[in-house]
């Protein structure tokens, strides 16, 4: 998780949402991914996203069924969908996101009878410095 918040930290600094994220796969870091909608002009460029598809990228395959993900906020709808379609094994959060969050929020999409899979979830992981981390953005953009 140190990893991820330090993605969010560069994140912050470049302007974007601070939110970090990596894939893990057999103790290596195989993914990273920092926000980047509003640098890349794309608004699927979650973290999450950005991990999971450089991960995949460097392990030839779409599906990431023995990799686990650390990320500093409670994925959305879309980084949920993406996690459920690469099979991810494992999520880690840190901080809950009781407006745009999937997982133990909103939609709740791991607990829909449709979803393709459910990885097991741990919340909580480093939530304080996330969570510090998200408010000092916002209040620093209001």
């Amino acid at each position: 998780m140190d990893e991820a918040l330090g993605l969010a930290r560069a994140a912050a600094e470049a302007g974007e949402v601070p939110v970090g994220a990596v894939v893990v796969c057999g103790g290596q870091i195989v993914g990273r991914g920092a926000n980047g909608p509003i640098a890349g002009h794309d608004p699927t460029a979650h973290a999450e996203i950005v991990a999971i598809r450089e991960a995949a990228a460097m392990l030839c395959n779409n599906r990431l069924t023995d990799c686990d993900l650390y990320v500093t906020l409670e994925p959305c709808a879309m980084c949920a969908g993406a996690i459920a379609h690469a099979r991810i094994r494992r999520l880690y959060y840190a901080a809950p996101d009781p407006k745009g969050g999937a997982v133990a929020h909103g939609p709740r999409l791991f607990e829909q009878p449709t979803v393709h899979h459910r990885p097991e979830v741990y919340a909580g992981i480093s939530e304080d410095e996330a969570a510090q981390m998200l408010r000092t953005f916002f209040s620093g953009k209001r």
